[in-house]
């Protein structure tokens, strides 16, 4: 498979030109976590219509895996994975394509991401000079919901026996046509917590008489931050943040409580970072609470595990990133960042790799100003493509 031809950079141009009208379809009708019947139903059309030789729907509810057979025997099966949901806000900006469905929109580019491995499709249907197999795995629910995992637990990986897995996300600020990557640790876990102090309320004029929940909140708040000022070593990244507050009546200010909640999120670079800071927040709380006369009621909710790059298969990447886009546009030593990304469960049973792709002077992930940027789909679909050449034309070596 060759990509520096005439006749295969019309190819990429033409099929990009129609993955723009894929993503700006998909943009216009968002869809939720793992309730995505329209975006399923269009990959499945297209996917057909391309003429994979398997398609299997409904794996986690929404979830649709596509195989493509290369032509020169044996091989290795890699899996190439998008996501596929949108997030419950308004959008705001005034394009055409602009979300018709009222708080929901397409904030994070997933809608650019499954167009890209939707044209990706059609290039390896068209084009199977490789050994072994593609799978393409186009996910639900990476916003929330674990969507990655859900496919793990109903068998994804095993029942396509997938030896290596792949992922791409679009990168604001990054420039388009480039490519960033870093082997290890590449995103953080983002846990969650609402803690609720129970205190005793009472009369605002006799404190002595109560035990006030919101002075034990207030010094729990402060307790948290030296999680990670002083108990972790301070090149090992921890962001403590509470972002939730509730407690009182703003009608009754000559009140005190019983009781207050705070939440907000835990993010760790360090698995056993992680646990060690879990550890550390619940005898923080705990302890600082009952120090003001209170107890604290913690509710943790685990959220994704640290997503960490196989350091051959980022390599890897990054090999087929800088023939598909030249040296000076790879960046392999990206910085980590503290988001989340649900990838990291296939990350965790399946060496592989997770790569940013340039989306331009574009708003922030997650702004309601954001718009996945269509100049970026061409050079999506020539890293799948030339990651695919790579990995499955030269399954001897790594």
């Amino acid at each position: 498979m060759t990509f520096d031809t005439p006749l295969v950079r019309s190819s990429l141009d033409e099929v990009a030109d129609e993955a723009k009208d894929w993503r700006r379809t998909i943009h216009q009708y968002p869809e939720l976590l793992f309730d995505l019947p329209k975006t399923a139903a269009l990959v499945t059309e297209k996917l057909t219509e391309f003429g994979c030789d398997e398609i299997v729907g409904g794996i986690a509810k929404s979830g649709v895996v596509a195989v493509i057979n290369g032509t020169k025997g044996r091989g290795r099966t890699i899996a190439l994975r998008c996501d596929m949901d949108a997030l419950p806000m308004a959008e705001q900006t005034n394009l055409q394509h602009a979300s018709k469905v009222e708080n929901m929109m397409h904030a994070c580019g997933h809608d650019g991401h499954t167009a890209m491995l939707l044209a990706t499709a059609k290039q390896l249907s068209a084009n199977r000079d490789f050994a072994g197999k593609v799978v393409l795995i186009f996910q639900p629910a990476e916003e929330g919901g674990a969507g990655a995992r859900v496919m793990i637990e109903e068998g994804v990986l095993e029942r396509f026996g997938i030896d290596e897995v792949y992922g791409m996300h679009n990168q604001p600020g990054l420039d388009i046509g480039s490519f960033a990557i870093r082997s290890g640790p590449m995103m953080a876990a983002g846990d969650r917590f609402v803690v609720t102090i129970n205190g005793k309320g009472g009369h605002a004029a006799y404190p002595h008489l109560s035990h006030d929940p919101v002075l034990a909140g207030a010094q729990v708040i402060v307790a948290l931050q030296a999680i990670a000022s002083r108990f972790t070593n301070p090149f090992d990244p921890v962001v403590v943040s509470v972002t939730y507050l509730e407690g009182g009546n703003p009608g009754a200010l000559n009140v005190i409580p019983a009781a207050i909640r705070i939440g907000g999120t835990i993010r760790t670079m360090q698995t056993a970072t992680r646990e060690m800071v879990e550890q550390h927040f619940r005898e923080v709380v705990a302890n600082t609470a009952r120090s003001f006369g209170s107890q604290a009621e913690i509710d943790w909710r685990p959220g994704y595990p640290v997503t960490v790059n196989d350091p051959v298969k980022a390599r890897a990447a990054a090999k087929a990133a800088t023939f598909a886009a030249g040296a000076d546009n790879v960046d392999t030593d990206w910085p980590p960042t503290m988001g989340s990304e649900d990838f990291s469960y296939m990350l965790d049973k399946r060496p592989g790799a997770m790569i940013w792709l340039g989306n331009g002077n574009s708003a922030d992930l997650h702004s309601p100003a954001y718009d996945f940027n269509d100049d970026a789909i061409v050079h999506g679909v020539r890293y799948w493509l030339t990651l695919v050449d790579q990995r499955l034309n030269d399954s001897a070596g790594e």
